[in-house]
């Protein structure tokens, strides 16, 4: 028998079905529910500490400038305590670069001195007549124009190298003396020193030179081929060559200009004009200096215009300012250069400290019986009054007897 109680309609159990069915969505929509509440309780808290921190980093960046206030009142108050932070350096400001149209190089002023051009006219003006002794007695004039491109370009060196501290008149009467003599390489390395001194003296430091020209004629025979070297290094390996000789040879001998020739007149001129950025104690520091901002074409035509007019105007002592074109435009005209005397040489004035005992008798003496002149002349008028009364004494003894 069946109990009514386990039995059961089909119209319940659907009912059952469908309330299990719902209490199981009730609970997931319960669960999905908590679940956005809490995603959305979240990102409200994250807010606010978002929030909080950025209102606690600004006040924290408001303390310091408060303290830096409150320290700098302490300092101005107190000056032994320092200041809790250290000042900002200053940036530097932003520098300007500019290039060429090539985009290249950057620009830069070069540097010349003033009214230089109007110096150099007036240089060339005064110079025109050329008629000073490198004109006519230079080392572009004692080669013997008929002999080989090779001999003349030699004869050329050993004239320069026998210039050096040597006047062009010295200079041109030795290279005549050698050129009757056929001055080549053979001829130079077969001569012996002796023989080559009297031909080049008197020209400065001749006994040096003979052994310069004896080792550079050398060189040149052995490792150029009998022909200066046609570079400035190659010249400047020569005994005796220095950068002047080298740069004045590359010009006449091979046409080449490589350099400014600075002798002691261009460097003692082009700091007198101030054509020096500042003034130069050797004669290369002026060539670096001039080439610095001289143009190109000009270094081939200033050796010999300042070397011209050194030699009759711009004098080493006792400049002709007077009747110098420039002397309303050089900063060193008419100055007077004395004469500088070494102290202990003859013409150097002796100081007496104190007069010696000899010098206090002869003080003495001239306060007692007058100086010396005064002696002379007194002594002298007492011989002639002697001689005169000589000289009456037989006319008055010849009177009395006659009486």
């Amino acid at each position: 028998m069946i109990s009514p109680y386990f039995t059961e309609s089909p119209a319940g159990a659907e009912t059952s079905e469908t309330d299990t069915k719902r209490k199981i969505n009730a609970g997931g929509i319960r669960r999905l529910r908590s679940r956005v509440l809490k995603s959305e309780d979240a990102a409200v808290s994250v807010k606010a500490e978002t929030h909080e921190r950025s209102i606690t980093d600004a006040q924290t960046s408001a303390e310091p400038l408060s303290n830096s206030i409150n320290t700098t009142t302490s300092v101005k108050a107190n000056d032994d305590e320092a200041p809790l932070r250290s000042p900002k350096k200053q940036r530097r400001a932003h520098v300007k670069v500019e290039y060429e149209e090539e985009g290249v190089e950057l620009k830069r002023e070069r540097w010349e001195p003033c009214n230089w051009r109007t110096q150099l006219s007036f240089i060339r003006e005064m110079r025109s007549k050329r008629d000073a002794p490198v004109d006519q007695m230079g080392a572009e004039k004692c080669f013997d124009v008929e002999a080989p491109p090779e001999v003349r370009r030699y004869q050329v060196l050993i004239s320069l190298m026998l210039s050096s501290q040597t006047k062009d008149p010295v200079t041109a009467g030795a290279m005549q003396r050698l050129r009757e003599r056929d001055l080549t390489t053979d001829s130079i390395l077969n001569m012996d020193d002796d023989t080559l001194g009297k031909l080049i003296y008197p020209v400065g430091f001749w006994r040096t030179k003979v052994k310069y020209i004896k080792k550079a004629t050398d060189l040149i025979q052995r490792e150029f081929g009998g022909d200066i070297p046609n570079t400035v290094e190659g010249l400047m390996r020569l005994p005796g060559v220095g950068p002047k000789m080298a740069h004045l040879a590359m010009d006449i001998a091979w046409n080449n200009v490589s350099g400014i020739g600075v002798d002691t007149h261009v460097h003692r001129i082009s700091n007198r004009l101030g054509w020096t950025k500042k003034e130069t104690k050797m004669p290369e520091a002026t060539r670096k200096a001039l080439e610095e901002w001289l143009p190109r074409d000009l270094w081939s035509e200033i050796n010999w215009l300042l070397v011209g007019f050194g030699q009759q105007v711009c004098l080493p002592v006792g400049p002709l300012c007077s009747m110098c074109m420039n002397q309303y435009t050089c900063p060193s005209a008419h100055r007077s250069y004395p004469k500088k005397i070494k102290t202990g040489s003859p013409k150097s004035p002796k100081i007496i400290t104190s007069p010696t005992p000899r010098v206090k008798e002869e003080l003495s003496d001239v306060h007692a019986y007058g100086s010396s002149s005064q002696r002379r002349t007194k002594t002298t008028q007492q011989d002639e009054t002697i001689e005169k009364e000589a000289s009456l004494s037989p006319q008055r003894d010849t009177e009395e007897r006659g009486e």
